[in-house]
């Protein structure tokens, strides 16, 4: 079933089913989330547009089943966020220079390569890029600490509650914990792990990633 999330300026939204052991309930990590965000810093509660109704198939995707996202519009240095599972999913088109960044700085985080493989259970994301196509990032956007949901902050250079040699990333507001542009969190921060990395596949023509499978159908190609 084909998904429709909205883009932002660094934000959006998908949902799908395959064995990620995330380490909590997600439906409390929700509300965890939600009155995190509306207790932090101003516009957080704006940043993820999670939708307030949902028809019989959308019930039926964040129950489990894969949602299949158009990915064709996501331009370069922007996010969409997803539904899966009742958690919020990370889509980001990553620039160029974005990637070029990653390796820069291994040494500023808790877990460079993404050895934990609770959080990043496949082996084609335990490297520096922690994705399929180094272009495309995908994650699942709860903060490994509380649960709250992290804020985009792509911007690079000094900026408020950030470091003035920020190269770009995700920003928790709930406890401070920051994240670079795979998602991989720096040393000496309340949360524990990289944001976590769920099974997904592209359509041959790339235009399309299904959320919840680790390959895409061969009906739907």
């Amino acid at each position: 079933m084909s998904h429709q999330p909205t883009q932002s300026d660094e934000t959006q939204l998908d949902e799908g089913a395959s064995p990620l052991n995330l380490p909590a309930d997600p439906s409390r990590r929700r509300w965890v989330a939600t009155t995190c965000a509306l207790g932090g810093v101003a516009g957080v509660a704006t940043a993820v547009p999670y939708a307030l109704s949902l028809s019989p198939s959308a019930r039926a995707e964040a129950a489990g089943a894969p949602v299949e996202v158009d990915i064709a519009a996501l331009e370069p240095g922007k996010q969409m966020t997803a539904e899966w599972r009742g958690q919020p999913i990370f889509i980001v088109r990553r620039t160029d220079a974005e990637v070029a960044d990653l390796a820069k700085h291994n040494s500023e985080l808790a877990d460079p390569l993404s050895k934990n493989t609770e959080y990043t259970p496949f082996a084609w994301a335990q490297n520096v890029w922690r994705s399929r196509k180094k272009e495309i990032f995908i994650c699942v956007g709860i903060c490994t600490h509380l649960g709250c949901v992290p804020t985009p902050r792509f911007k690079t250079g000094a900026q408020e509650n950030l470091p003035s040699d920020w190269p770009g990333g995700w920003l928790c507001p709930c406890h401070g914990s920051t994240y670079d542009m795979a998602a991989r969190v720096y040393s000496n921060k309340p949360a524990p792990a990289n944001l976590p990395i769920p099974p997904y596949a592209f359509s041959p023509d790339g235009k399309r990633v299904i959320i919840g499978l680790e390959e895409y159908p061969a009906n739907k190609a």
